[in-house]
């Protein structure tokens, strides 16, 4: 794509739609903190943001079924009408494909919740054409549905589909977005030319947090990233749609904050997360799952000086 293309695409003004990533925090014995993720749940949605569980960040695949259902229990109680997005996430379960994910979008409807379906390894032995429609099988019960495209980075049963393929999923009416995770800006600017000849509402939401002004260029976003920090994502989302250039001392902040906690291994952001949120006081510990990767101590001098610019720029 010609950088004047890419240029012309910058959309100072536009309000930006943000749904944020919601950690599931742990105590020092290894068990959900269900008080903390309460406690950040609560702080999202009165940053004004769409809060999105049972995702990446809040351990999708590492939790059992009934922990995934009893933290979609306590999302539906505390969001109290607002949407949400929740994950349908069905890798490693045994039994047809196709009803698993029918009835893991069912039980996320039935509280209020917006699907957005993981990906599993099955579907990427699918062809395009296959894939989209299984995916039009698996919405047909829901009202309105996300879908992702997770790279390897994050998980070994992600992918990242052709243009074609995307194209057949923005043909799918139910499909309202899809979470693109390549961590590839040229990737992510196709689906967004893509996205205005084919079907201009259709949702192109960055999971790039290693580019998070994507936004400028029409994207909007559902992001880890912003589980660090919602209410300063919410205080720049509204600098971009005011035409503020406070936005580009903030963001730039906030993208100092993504290269240093999604470093390789990526996975270990949760942990990085985990220590920023105990650090601001918004969680009591800073442990990650105990199966999940974890950073070194010597973060914390780091996080604590972004944290305190950030303080400064809100």
């Amino acid at each position: 794509m010609a950088i004047e293309t890419i240029i012309k695409r910058i959309q100072p003004g536009r309000k930006i739609e943000g749904i944020s990533a919601v950690l599931l925090p742990f105590d020092e014995e290894g068990r959900i903190d269900f008080a903390s993720f309460e406690s950040i749940l609560q702080s999202t949605l009165q940053a004004g943001l769409t809060s999105a569980v049972n995702m990446d960040t809040g351990y999708a695949n590492l939790l059992s079924t009934g922990e995934r259902r009893e933290v979609l229990a306590l999302t539906r109680r505390h969001a109290a009408g607002k949407p949400f997005v929740a994950g349908a996430f069905v890798e490693g379960q045994p039994g047809d494909l196709l009803r698993l994910y029918q009835t893991a979008c069912g039980e996320i409807v039935e509280v209020g919740g917006t699907p957005i379906l993981f990906q599993s390894s099955p579907l990427k032995e699918m062809p395009g054409a296959k894939l989209a429609d299984f995916y039009r099988s698996a919405v047909s019960g829901c009202p309105k549905a996300l879908c992702f495209e997770l790279g390897e980075m994050f998980a070994p049963f992600g992918q990242i589909y052709s243009l074609e393929t995307v194209e057949r999923l923005m043909q799918i009416p139910q499909i309202a977005g899809i979470k693109h995770s390549s961590l590839n800006r040229q990737l992510e600017w196709e689906r967004l030319a893509l996205r205005d000849r084919v079907r201009p509402d259709f949702k192109i939401y960055t999971g790039n947090d290693l580019a998070i002004d994507m936004v400028m260029y029409g994207s909007d976003y559902l992001l880890g990233l912003s589980a660090f920090a919602p209410e300063a994502f919410a205080a720049r989302d509204k600098f971009w749609a005011a035409a503020d250039p406070r936005f580009y001392a903030l963001n730039d902040l906030l993208q100092y904050l993504g290269f240093f906690a999604f470093r390789a291994p990526v996975p270990a952001y949760k942990h990085s997360a985990a220590q920023f949120l105990k650090m601001r006081g918004r969680i009591k510990s800073d442990q990650p799952h105990p199966k999940a990767a974890r950073r070194p101590a010597s973060d914390l001098e780091i996080l604590h000086d972004i944290s305190a610019r950030l303080d400064g720029l809100l």
